[in-house]
């Protein structure tokens, strides 16, 4: 830090807040720590008072607050989020969509693990809405060493740490199981609560068949839906490990790469998922879906409906989180299921 007379501090940083007070209309700070003086703020300053000006001395090797905050929201990506201003030292990143949001979680925090800045995001694989906030950046002190930036850069690569995906599947068949459903002894409330689930994320259910209980049945039905050009195949019911529940044979006997059967998540234990070698994917959904508010269907389906592919290891990772309080007035997305 050092002491300047302010006509010569034009480029220079200050080091602390300046207050200008207008009697009778307002008092606050002028201009913020880190600033940097401009030719036009020098006759401000001069009718507050300043005479002189304490400024930092930026030394080769060091970034500025808001250069080095420019430079980590770019490990963020610009692709579909919009860039705030920079202001001290901070940069918010928003959704121009509405979409999924995703993070490379592993490489975010090897970003973090650097001393001295930060990039915070929300969680990931969640819907997020055109003008959601989505990440903030910043710079912990005035200025950072650039090997600071250098090792950040390093640990994130190549690649955004960030994406906003669009909603682009637009069409499934859903199947539903059960012979006291397809013989009419019981009407079918599985359904309408699936077909509102995707109608939420522009997707119409454009295939319904009933069917029986039974391997064969089920397995002739994905077959027939699987000549269709739906984006999608849903079978709901017949997932537990009761003899008579064959989806998930069926499923498999149909051609199907299974990615799970089982997570842990409840509700929604007994669900599957899988894909077909030209990418559709198919489901399993357990009886929790119809009735419970919110169930494993609802974590993954932002997902699957904008295209990303799961593994394994998505749904492993829900463990922690996977568990729904039921509370009594639900707040979900806005809670930790899933979380």
């Amino acid at each position: 830090m050092k002491r300047i007379r302010t006509e010569d501090a034009v480029g220079h940083v200050l080091c602390h807040d300046m207050t200008q007070i207008i009697p009778g209309v307002s008092k606050g700070p002028r201009f913020r720590k880190g600033h940097i003086v401009t030719e036009e703020d020098i006759p401000v300053l001069l009718s507050m008072g300043k005479e002189n000006l304490f400024v930092w001395e930026l030394e080769p090797g060091f970034v500025h607050e808001n250069d080095a905050a420019e430079r980590l929201a770019a490990l963020c990506g610009r692709e579909n989020m919009a860039w705030s201003e920079t202001k001290e030292g901070k940069i918010e990143l928003k959704s121009e969509i509405d979409g999924v949001f995703l993070v490379d979680s592993e490489r975010l925090f090897a970003v973090n693990s650097v001393d001295e800045l930060m990039i915070a995001t929300r969680r990931g694989g969640g819907r997020v809405r055109s003008g959601d906030k989505l990440a903030g950046t910043r710079v912990i002190p005035l200025v950072i060493r650039e090997e600071k930036l250098l090792a950040a850069e390093q640990a994130a690569g190549d690649a955004p740490l960030l994406a906003v995906r669009p909603f682009a599947l637009r069409t499934a068949a859903v199947i539903t199981t059960g012979s006291e459903v397809a013989k009419g002894r019981i009407p079918d409330s599985f359904t309408p609560v699936v077909e509102r689930k995707l109608a939420d994320f522009g997707i119409r259910m454009t295939e319904h068949v009933l069917v029986e209980d039974g391997l064969e049945n089920v397995r002739a039905a994905i077959k027939r839906m699987k000549q269709t050009p739906v984006d999608m195949i849903l079978c709901t019911g017949g997932m537990s490990v009761d003899p008579d529940d064959s989806t998930p044979g069926a499923i498999k006997a149909s051609g199907a790469d299974i990615v799970t059967y089982g997570a842990p998540v409840l509700p929604g234990a007994m669900f599957l998922l899988g894909y077909y070698a030209d990418g559709r994917p198919i489901m399993g959904l357990p009886g929790c879906v119809m009735y419970a508010k919110v169930t494993i269907f609802d974590l993954v389906l932002p997902r699957i409906a904008a295209g990303v592919r799961l593994k394994k290891r998505d749904f492993t990772a829900f463990g922690e989180g996977g568990l729904c309080l039921g509370c009594d007035s639900c707040t979900y997305p806005h809670c930790g299921f899933g979380r």
